[in-house]
């Protein structure tokens, strides 16, 4: 079995090695979401997504979502969207706010 593809945001993954919970929280780690906002996400609740995250960092040994991220586009798990790529979105100039400081 090949296995299936989940695309999330501007990444795709797919089921194998991490089974369809633990990437589904990858590709949510990958975009950047915390805990609540995955679940939210996801329809799961955060206790769930807090396990699947748990499984994920077992498997790929690692402590962190951050290593998580890094291991997982590293070993191919997660890729770029296709035509998504970093860097290459589009500009958006930073917000500026007008200020007046006073010393």
């Amino acid at each position: 079995m090949m296995g299936r593809v989940i695309s999330f945001a501007n990444f795709t993954g797919r089921t194998g090695f991490l089974a369809e919970q633990e990437l589904r929280v990858a590709l949510t780690a990958c975009a950047g979401m915390s805990q609540k906002e995955a679940a939210r996400a996801i329809g799961c609740s955060p206790s769930s997504v807090k396990k699947s995250f748990e499984r994920a960092f077992s498997k790929l040994r690692v402590a962190n979502k951050a290593s998580l991220v890094a291991e997982v586009l590293r070993r191919g798990l997660i890729s770029f969207a296709s035509g998504a790529h970093p860097g290459h979105g589009p500009h958006k100039e930073p917000e500026t706010t007008n200020c007046i400081f006073i010393a």
